[in-house]
């Protein structure tokens, strides 16, 4: 009897993930609400631009065990350029796009924002059979319905919904991968996302883009993640734009390397006067950067990389306080070229303030 259960589980598995495949999943009777209707003909419609993208890694990149292969997902914005995750391809060797149909193309990088953790890949000999349009993650309101299409353990054109719930400030979105570091907010969903759904879009009722599937929240390793985590689409699209435009996002940078002042010698920062581990310490200042040009003070370090004079510590851009390195680079990444910013210093065991004027980001 259990034999014959999980032969009939597995057939049943078999049929689905073929419907799904070929999107030819037919009711078993007519669709009854308004809500089932709208996801299937948004779904049959959208899955026609998305793709599971194959990113083999590079030898240099394995490790023992390791699977050679990232897969993930991506859609078509216009005729021949995907967006993805630039995790999905940041070591790749070559790529590989499978259409919603099992066409296959090869692929190539042809942009990256390590900043938001977004890459825009051109693919040859195939045109998009749809693109997808963006929406406004700004207007999302909390209930309001999101479906995700993707590739999840590696079933391709797989679909969940769920709802909008909040945005979640990205410190409490923790990442290990040094990704993402310019994001500041994320947008949390219920509808399910899991691994290789990554790049995959987020849509809303009508079949627009308003978010970018990234990654998933769970309370511990040993259990599978439960909140879908998503990349802001308002984002997405103003990096996409800046990326074809100029080669580079345009998002505001003071072009210095910062140390989170929590990471230094308690003994140093008792040496500066300083009686808080909060603030980012200005470690260097290149040359005809925003930072060169606003007058911030760097560090200097000896010949074995120990600080021996502690630069400018930023306490708070335009009024908001900043607690690490992260914080800063996000408030300023929030404006752009041209803006200026108030910074909040510790120098010379005092606080003064400075105007910086951002700078055009370039190649």
């Amino acid at each position: 009897m259990r034999a014959r259960v999980l032969m009939l589980t597995a057939l049943l598995g078999a049929i689905g993930i073929g419907g799904y495949y070929t999107g030819r999943v037919t009711a078993a009777r007519a669709l009854v609400t308004p809500d089932e209707i709208n996801t299937v003909e948004v779904t049959q419609a959208a899955v026609k631009a998305v793709v599971r993208i194959d990113a083999r890694k590079a030898k240099a990149q394995l490790q023992p065990g390791d699977d050679p292969i990232e897969t993930g997902t991506g859609f078509f914005y216009k005729k021949d350029l995907i967006v993805t995750n630039f995790h999905v391809v940041q070591y790749q060797e070559s790529i590989t796009v499978t259409l919603y149909d099992g066409r296959t193309a090869t692929a190539k990088i042809e942009g990256v924002d390590p900043g938001i953790d977004i890459a825009i890949l051109r693919v040859k000999g195939i045109t998009a059979p749809k693109t997808l349009p963006f929406g406004e993650s700004a207007s999302l309101i909390p209930g309001q319905k999101l479906i995700v299409i993707g590739t999840p353990l590696r079933y391709q054109n797989f679909i969940s919904t769920g709802v909008y719930s909040t945005n979640a400030n990205s410190r409490n979105v923790p990442r290990n991968d040094n990704l993402g570091e310019e994001v500041a907010q994320y947008l949390l969903t219920t509808a399910n996302i899991q691994g290789g759904n990554s790049g995959g879009p987020v849509l809303d009722s009508r079949g627009a883009v308003v978010g970018i599937a990234d990654a998933n929240a769970s309370s511990s390793d040993l259990v599978i993640g439960v909140i879908g985590i998503a990349l802001p689409g308002d984002l997405v699209k103003q990096s996409l734009t800046d990326l074809e435009r100029v080669g580079v996002p345009q998002r505001g940078t003071l072009g210095v390397t910062l140390v989170d002042l929590a990471d230094l010698d308690p003994a140093l920062r008792r040496l500066a006067g300083l009686t808080s581990s909060e603030g980012a310490l200005v470690d260097e200042v290149p040359a005809g950067t925003t930072g060169a040009r606003a007058g911030l003070r760097g560090s200097l370090r000896n010949t074995s990389g120990q600080f021996v004079t502690l630069g400018d510590v930023i306490l708070a851009v335009d009024g908001k306080r900043a607690r690490s390195r992260y914080d800063v680079i996000r408030l300023i990444a929030a404006k752009r070229p041209g803006q200026t910013v108030t910074l909040k210093l510790w120098r010379n065991k005092k606080e003064v303030t400075i105007k910086a004027t951002l700078q055009k980001r370039t190649l």
